[in-house]
């Protein structure tokens, strides 16, 4: 029985009602309890904890800093390419915009290593529009045989493969693969892809169930938030990351929260979330999950994120270009989407250091 299946027999509908329902007696229940399970965590994340920010703030970043040290990791994004096969309403990679393509050769890929790793980095997040046939496996391999010559950890951002495949590039150097869905209400991710494999919603449920059978190091999840009611998918990420951490415990896990930023042909959001909203969201992650990692990307504002470095995330991109070739060449009309934090590298690891915090570069496991 896969996600699949669980996620059949859970109630959008239900799931809604449960959470808008909660009372404050249900949040001092919640942030009272030692153990925190999900009934819990619906009360955290309803409306209803609003008055509770900080007191949830003030344990969010307790539980931080007993798990995870006085630290936060640095990672950075490498848009290998923006060709895709999808129509996606959202994305500015979406198949029908009229971006210029682009597929990044393999001495084009040692430059943007050269690039990136001169600024320190020594994790790296690599993206690809989906496109299987122009940029699938053979592409792969061939960039991770690059790129695992400048860096330490690697991770993915690209369409969702088979297990075998992605056995096939744990074998060959990938740590991790990020696979967010999006939205898990179905009707509105029918309305959002609208042609190619990512409409298969089904295949992108179980890929994270594929990464656990074929040992992957980490696996990362997220909804993007704005497509639907963000505290409803939100609770249903939270019901995926429990069904993973049960069946493959061997794996990490991390969390994303991006919002929708504006791009090329993009759409509104249906249900934008406040910054305060953003911030219950994490505190309410980080006392439900622990242990589990937080990433924090450029899309949100620099004052935002340095707000949130000790609040529960865990791992922070800087200096990220979403085109192709962005960091030795950049050019105009590439990009997935807009990025609101521009700052450079050593000045977001100087705002790490003000906040009382270490800068990492290398990933907790790289050396074992």
């Amino acid at each position: 029985m896969s996600f699949y299946e669980q996620w059949q027999q859970a109630s959008w509908e239900d799931t809604q009602l449960a959470l808008y329902s909660k009372t404050a007696a249900d949040v001092e229940k919640a942030l009272r309890a030692e153990v925190i399970d999900h009934n819990d965590f619906l009360a955290l994340l309803s409306p209803a904890a609003a008055p509770y920010l900080e007191t949830m703030a003030v344990k969010s970043h307790h539980l931080t800093r007993q798990r995870f040290g006085n630290t936060l990791s640095l990672f950075i994004p490498l848009y290998l390419s923006n060709l895709c096969a999808n129509e996606c309403d959202y994305c500015g990679f979406s198949m029908s915009n009229r971006v210029r393509r682009k597929i990044l050769s393999e001495d084009e890929i040692r430059r943007e290593c050269e690039a990136i790793k001169s600024k320190g980095y020594d994790t790296i997040l690599l993206v690809t529009g989906e496109h299987e046939t122009k940029v699938g496996m053979e592409y792969f391999k061939m960039a991770l045989a690059v790129i695992r010559q400048y860096f330490s950890y690697v991770m993915f951002e690209v369409q969702p493969l088979s297990a075998p495949e992605y056995a096939q590039l744990n074998e060959a150097g990938l740590n991790g693969v990020m696979v967010y869905q999006e939205t898990y209400h179905a009707r509105t991710y029918a309305r959002h892809h609208l042609r190619g494999k990512k409409a298969d919603i089904r295949w992108r449920l179980e890929a994270p169930d594929r990464l656990g059978a074929a040992g992957m190091d980490k696996i990362g999840l997220g909804s993007l938030i704005g497509l639907a009611d963000w505290r409803v998918d939100s609770a249903f990420t939270a019901l995926h990351l429990d069904y993973l951490r049960t069946r493959y415990w061997r794996s990490r896990y991390s969390l994303s929260f991006p919002r929708l930023r504006p791009c090329t042909g993009g759409v509104d959001p249906v249900m934008p979330i406040s910054d305060k909203e953003l911030v219950q969201l994490i505190c309410a992650y980080r006392l439900r999950f622990h242990e589990v990692e937080m990433s924090l990307s450029t899309r949100e504002q620099a004052t935002m994120r340095d707000g949130l470095f000790s609040l529960g995330v865990t791992a922070v991109s800087a200096e990220s270009s979403t085109q192709p070739g962005g960091y030795s060449q950049p050019a105009d009309a590439l990009e997935q989407f807009a990025i609101d934090d521009t700052r450079a590298t050593p000045e977001v690891a100087a705002a790490i250091r003000r906040g009382g915090l270490q800068p990492v570069w290398r990933d907790w496991l790289s050396g074992w």
